[in-house]
């Protein structure tokens, strides 16, 4: 990953009420914070949500590097979105037990992303993710936006 990256994580039931400040904040991460590299993972509602937000937003700034986190890519093809640029695969998972697989790739981009976006109103892995970027940004290496 080049650039800056901001890497997005949410509960998969989030709501379709948010896809607006989910909008606004990705412009503002664009054009103020200079983010031109975007990845977000292909489970649940809040991803989905984010991938159409991501396109919408290539239309306007079609410089910016869209790409689908892929944590089983040795074993699981995944179909690039559309207006995506492809698919982005930690190396480091080579060795990580399947069943751990999202869990790594999920703290490989959070110690990699210099920005995350997340959604998170419930117990369980989002919130033990967001609670480990917040130790991150309190020493200054990711900066965080709740929605």
């Amino acid at each position: 990953m080049d650039g800056k990256t901001c890497f997005f994580i949410g509960n998969r039931h989030a709501p379709s009420s948010i896809k607006e400040q989910l909008a606004e904040v990705v412009e503002k991460h664009i054009t103020e914070y200079g983010v031109n590299t975007f990845t977000v993972g292909h489970y649940g509602g809040f991803d989905s949500m984010v991938k159409g937000v991501l396109r919408e937003a290539k239309t306007r700034h079609e410089d910016i590097k869209l790409y689908l986190l892929a944590p089983y890519a040795l074993t699981q093809k995944r179909e690039i979105p559309e207006g995506f640029n492809g698919s982005f695969y930690p190396e480091e998972l080579e060795t990580v037990p399947f069943r751990y697989a999202i869990v790594q790739a999920n703290r490989y981009m959070i110690k990699n992303s210099a920005y995350l976006i997340t959604y998170c109103h419930h117990i369980g892995n989002t919130r033990n993710f967001v609670e480990y970027a917040q130790r991150r940004e309190k020493k200054g290496l990711i900066k965080i936006t709740l929605l």
